[in-house]
Formats: structure tokens, sequence, C-alpha cells
């Protein structure tokens, strides 16, 4: 099969016309076995169509310190495509595993031929899908090995947690980066715009679930990272905060803050957890509470005999409340404390619904920068609306050596 037929077959839809005008951008280069053409974690700028051969796909386990075989490619496959589309690094290596023709194009060229043809996208978006759900059915079997390993060795999980970032990431990522693609080749249709959106935002909520469940793992096996330098609260929870401007302005939602005086002491913590902190304990008051509703964050000293000089901060929303019987349970993970088929899936939807992460996340956080984190609520009313108050307590101290 000549090369014209080769791309027509690869890429269904495409014209003589692009196809001629794709042969006069395309350079042929024949690779022996063991060639690299593609290096993990660099910039680089061509598109590769497999002519005859074949590519093994690697990618580098940091904790492992070696390279992970993902699948291979052979003729009439594709690679170096996503890079490209979203201006990154290679995500893996690309290596020959015998003598190999590809046609290379340039990165302007690609982005060109993609723009004046949507189906030659489409059919980009079907191949790597299907592409990837034969990767995803091995590399499940891999991650169950992987679990099973866990349950005999705790070092093990740090190699799952690895493994379960790529594995869960990347099919996201690919489908976020060919949304952009069709965004770009239907910029004129309106109404698949709005399918696009609503794809991409989908994607989203999900990467958002997946390092939820990589916080939890981290929390689970003790290896949550904690770099402790003086902060001031009420400053974190105005930027965390910040995050949720659109959703307290669509829900009418009013958010009082109540800071103590200037005088108010550092605490000694990790900014960046401090922000998922502040975060899923204000998306979880803006969760529960009904539209038109008030929020209160508050932050003052206070000298408490478990922890000595500290700091207490309260996030006291006028919502549905706690059920008493559900006290104990809401900092597990995975607890959800309604009729889960009742929910829909949110971070601020009213009585949105979740993996019901973020309280579990949110204690263990403050239980590695040893606090206490607990909920006080009247119980549980939709109609009358006791509320519900989350306090955390966090010690105000010097950092120990090598924290």
């Amino acid at each position: 099969m000549d090369r014209a037929e080769m791309l027509k077959s690869s890429f269904p839809g495409l014209t003589d016309e692009l196809v001629t005008k794709m042969l006069a951008h395309v350079r042929e280069a024949t690779y022996p076995a063991g060639v690299v053409l593609c290096h993990e974690g660099e910039r680089e700028e061509t598109f590769y169509y497999i002519v005859e051969g074949q590519v093994e796909i690697l990618k580098w386990m940091e904790f492992t310190k070696e390279n992970r075989h993902m699948r291979v490619s052979n003729a009439g496959n594709f690679f170096g495509e996503m890079g490209l589309i979203s201006d990154a690094p290679r995500g893996a290596t690309v290596r020959t595993t015998q003598q190999t023709t590809v046609l290379e194009m340039s990165r302007s060229d690609f982005l060109h031929l993609l723009s004046a043809s949507p189906s030659m996208a489409l059919a980009m978006v079907r191949t790597t899908i299907d592409r990837l759900r034969e990767n995803d059915r091995m590399q499940f079997d891999e991650l169950r090995k992987t679990y099973e390993a866990l349950q005999k060795l705790d070092q093990a999980k740090l190699d799952f947690i690895e493994v379960a970032a790529h594995e869960l990431r990347t099919p996201l990522t690919v489908i976020r980066g060919y949304g952009k693609v069709i965004a770009l080749t239907l910029q004129s249709d309106q109404n698949m715009q709005e399918v696009v959106k609503g794809l991409q935002d989908g994607v989203s909520r999900m990467l958002d679930v997946v390092n939820a469940m990589l916080d939890v793992s981290k929390i689970d096996s003790q290896i949550l990272k904690v770099s402790k330098v003086p902060i001031l609260p009420k400053l974190i929870a105005n930027e965390a905060l910040s995050g949720f401007n659109e959703a307290l302005k669509e829900r009418k939602i009013k958010v009082e803050q109540e800071h103590a005086a200037i005088s108010l002491p550092f605490i000694y913590a990790d900014p960046v957890l401090m922000n998922k902190l502040f975060f899923q304990l204000i998306s979880n008051a803006i969760k529960y509470t009904p539209d038109g509703g008030k929020i209160s964050i508050i932050t003052r000293e206070t000298h408490d005999s478990r922890i000595g000089h500290g700091i207490e901060i309260i996030i006291k929303d006028s919502g549905v409340g706690i059920k008493p019987e559900a006290m104990q349970h809401i900092f597990q993970k995975f607890y959800q404390g309604g009729d889960v088929s009742l929910h829909s899936s949110s971070k601020t939807a009213y009585l949105g619904g979740g993996p019901g992460l973020g309280l579990a996340i949110s204690r263990g956080i403050v239980e590695a920068h040893n606090g206490i984190i607990w909920a006080e609520s009247d119980g549980f009313d939709t109609n009358n609306h006791p509320g519900a108050a989350f306090h955390v307590l966090l010690p105000v101290n010097a950092p120990e050596n090598g924290s």
C-alpha cells in the first residue's frame, strides 16, 4: 500500500487534496532498532506516522528508577501528537524495536493540517480511544496485581500511587487535549462548543477526584510531605475562598470573615496543604448550604489543653446540618451522608455528591500538622437549616528539625 492509501486508511475522510498537501510537508526517514524518537520530559516539535516497523512506548517510574513498558505501535499508527497539541513536554519515551520507517511532520504543519481537516482530528480521537481501551485492559491487570502486593508490602504503596497517577491521569489528559482540538475545528458551531465545554468540565472534575484519591493514599501511607513555614491562616482562607467566587455569586451565598486582631500569631504549616484544607471545608459548607445562605470563616488565638498555644479555625454554615449518628463517620473516606442516587456530582451544587474524600483529606492534613479537627451541629433538617461548624485547632510553634 502506498503512502497516500495508508493515510486515507488511518484517517477516513481525508481528501486527496489534503493527502497531497500532507505528503508534501513530511519527511520520510528510516531508523534501525533501538533508536529513541521521542524523549519523555523534553519539548520536541515532530509528529510521527509509522509506515513500516514497530515502536514501543515507555514510561519512566521515578520510584523504581526504571522505564516501564506501556504498549507497542505498528504501521498505520501515529505518536507525538499530544505534546504538539498541548504545547507540553513529551509524556513518554518512544523507541524503535526493529527497523522502522516513519513520516515526520513539523508542529506548525501538523496543527495547520488539523485545523483544515476536522475529519482527521476526529479520526485521531477515535484511534487514540481504541488504543487506550486495549492499553487500559492490560494496565488494569497490572494494577490488580500491584494492589494484591500492597497487602503484603507497605513499601509497594508508593509504586501503586505512582502507577495509579499515570494510568488514571493519562487518558483524561488525552481526552482534554483532543477536546481542545475539537473546539478549534468547530469554532463556528455554538452547540458543539457547549458540548466540548461540558466534556472539558467533566474531565476536570474527574481529575479532581483522581487527585483527591492520591491525597488520601498518601495520608493512609503516611507519606504526606509537610513543609512548614510561618503563615497566617486568614491569608490562606482568602486565597482558597477566591476559587469559589463564581459559585458563591451564582448560589447567592454570603461569606462573612471574622479574624482576630493584627497581633494574631503565625503558625508553622504547609501553605499548599493549608489551602487544600480550607478548600475542602469551604466546598463542604457551600454544598450543604441552600441558596441565599451564609458561611462564616473565623480564625482566633486559643490556649487548649490538648495542643497548648494554638490557632482555632472555624468554618460555619447555615446549611442542613449533620445527623447525630453521622458525626462519628463523616471524616472516614468514601463516607456518604445521604442517598447517593439522589446526589448530583458537583463541588458546589446544593447537596451535591462526590467521592466522600474531602473531610478525610481535611483530617489527614490537620493531623499531619499535629492538630485536631471536629464538627458540631444541632442535627439534620432540610427545612429549618440548623447548620454545622467545623473546628480546626493548630499549634503555634516552630517546626521540629527536619520538618
